[in-house]
């Protein structure tokens, strides 16, 4: 990737970012018990890419993240990003990789809400403070 994503400037997210990219993730993959990966979309209005840290789930070769946003009404703009452009970047550690991003839906959903409960388990405290149906997003790594 040789355009720079833009990371998060203050706060704990971006102290927990500049730990992992830092280190390839030797600092910062686990937080707080839970594995985070680093995702990179494309912004919908700016163009420019976006990097935010997220606890992830695997299944199957696919990774698996929720956006929670804490339970706020809205949608984080991450995921607002990759539903209009969904062709991202992931960073597991070291490894950097191309994935495509989709919206999981009924019975898929529900087997993965569960495999994210089970890692992190404030995603039902989150969905209980919310109207919206929270998003599970299934991240398809694309082969090289």
């Amino acid at each position: 990737m040789s355009e720079q994503p833009i990371d998060p400037a203050t706060g704990w997210v971006a102290d927990h970012l500049r730990e992992y990219v830092a280190s390839d993730g030797a600092t910062g993959h686990l937080w707080r018990g839970a594995p985070t990966l680093l995702l990179t979309t494309r912004g919908r209005r700016s163009g420019s890419l976006r990097r935010t840290p997220l606890i992830y789930g695997a299944t199957d070769g696919t990774y698996v993240v929720v956006a929670s946003k804490g339970g706020t009404p809205k949608h984080p703009a991450w995921y607002l990003n990759l539903s209009a452009e969904p062709e991202v970047t992931i960073q597991l550690c070291a490894d950097v990789m191309a994935a495509r991003a989709r919206t999981a839906e009924g019975n898929e959903r529900a087997a993965l809400w569960a495999l994210m409960t089970g890692i992190w388990p404030a995603y039902d405290t989150y969905q209980s403070k919310t109207e919206r149906t929270i998003p599970v997003v299934a991240l398809e790594p694309i082969p090289t």
